[in-house]
């Protein structure tokens, strides 16, 4: 076979390898993307799918049909009563803010029952900054409920701060961000969510569900969540949403947060799609078998660093609930090698030398290898990490199993010649 990748023998042995050990682990993400895609193909059909609802719209985007059905299928695959799934949504935190807004009042409590939020959320809600429109800004509180020594959930803590009747809604953030804890289960976020509603009813619980979706057969929703969000550059954009976010859950809730994003008496009713409803949809559909492709890159990634002895979270072997792989490095020259390797091994600007930055919403610098041909897209292979200790890679994403190999591959050889 001619060598197209200057990759050394032994890093291929190493990544054969890999592949053997883990004959088990790519069955189980198989099996779980088979009923997702039940899932997704079920709510196509019974929603009607038809090429009209690929056109799209200009202007005030009135009468969208593929928006319209989209915002249903969302819904359906989700086991909720209502979804808004719009590009006008520029990342994660912002589909997510509008969650938050949607059920907080000035003088209300957000409590979040994992800690502290991510980076960007937390200049959001004003944990950190001054920022113009933050909930903060507009007299809302904010509180949390720190982890247990094992970074699980402190279900009696939750329990005793979820009982004040000031805290109108509780946020849980299902993936770790730049944290080493695990990423809940959503038996997890589901105990949560059963103490919350049984403790104080009149509180919305709203689950950051970045990266988690379709991991499982089941998502936060099916518990209860009273509302959830995410990206399109992440899961369930399938590599083919060009921008864009999602929130779905009560009905009520949903259409407070399209109010949130648009203008109150508009909400969902506007927002045009630019001709963008084919690649939602498409990417979409493809959702299921694209998280299985980045879920198998991220499973050999960890067998990979755990074979050249380096600390990975989770465990090759280990039950996953996000798409999210970390490395631990431990020095800021390993960090920069690992990004650099996955960076070598992208389709597009290869040829790029990731260098940490001031990126905005974070505390420290952070360096990012991304490739992608969305910009900043995480279902794409992607590393990055924030230049602190213990100096952790967070690689995410790939498109397909094979391309996202070889990625993993190159960061291997990067390391090996420290």
């Amino acid at each position: 076979m001619p060598e197209y990748l200057n990759i050394s023998p032994g890093i291929w042995e190493l990544a054969d390898k890999a592949e053997k050990d883990l004959d088990l682990v790519f069955d189980h993400f198989e099996s779980v993307s088979k009923v997702n895609t039940e899932k997704v193909m079920a709510a196509f059909q019974k929603n009607r799918v038809s090429d009209g609802c690929f056109a799209g719209t200009t202007g005030y985007g009135y009468d969208d049909k593929g928006r319209e059905v989209l915002d249903q299928i969302y819904a359906d695959v989700f086991g909720a009563e209502a979804g808004l799934v719009r590009i006008g949504f520029v990342n994660g935190t912002h589909a997510i803010t509008a969650a938050l807004f949607s059920a907080l009042r000035p003088g209300d409590v957000l409590l979040s029952a994992a800690g502290a939020p991510y980076d960007t959320l937390q200049s959001a809600i004003g944990i950190t900054g001054n920022y113009p429109g933050s909930l903060k800004y507009y007299g809302i509180g904010y509180r949390q409920c720190d982890l247990t020594p094992e970074g699980k959930p402190d279900y009696a803590a939750i329990e005793t701060a979820a009982a004040d009747s000031k805290v109108r809604a509780v946020t849980i953030q299902r993936s770790r961000g730049y944290s080493t804890r695990e990423a809940f289960t959503v038996e997890e976020i589901g105990k949560i969510i059963e103490i919350v509603h049984r403790v104080n009813p009149g509180a919305a619980v709203i689950v950051d569900n970045c990266y988690g979706e379709f991991v499982d057969t089941l998502e936060p929703t099916y518990f209860g969540a009273d509302l959830m969000a995410g990206s399109l550059i992440k899961n369930p954009g399938g590599g083919l949403a060009p921008t864009g976010g999602y929130v779905v859950g009560r009905g009520d809730l949903v259409e407070a947060a399209a109010m949130r994003l648009t203008t109150p008496g508009i909400g969902g009713e506007c927002g045009s799609t630019l001709g963008n409803n084919r690649l939602l949809f498409q990417g979409f559909f493809m959702a299921p078998h694209i998280v299985c492709q980045a879920l198998k890159t991220s499973a050999f990634c960890a067998r990979m660093m755990e074979l050249m002895g380096y600390t990975s979270s989770p465990g090759a072997f280990d039950l996953r609930s996000d798409i999210i792989q970390t490395v631990t490095l431990k020095s800021p020259e390993a960090l920069k090698r690992f990004c650099r390797g996955i960076q070598m091994g992208a389709p597009v600007d290869s040829y790029v030398t990731p260098e940490p930055w001031d990126m905005p919403g974070y505390e420290d610098p952070v360096i990012m290898a991304a490739g992608a041909f969305v910009q900043g897209s995480s279902i794409e292979l992607s590393a990055d990490g924030p230049m602190r200790e213990p100096y952790c890679a967070y690689l995410q994403g790939g498109l397909t199993y094979e391309s996202g190999r070889l990625g993993v591959m190159l960061a291997a050889e990067y390391l090996s010649n420290m």
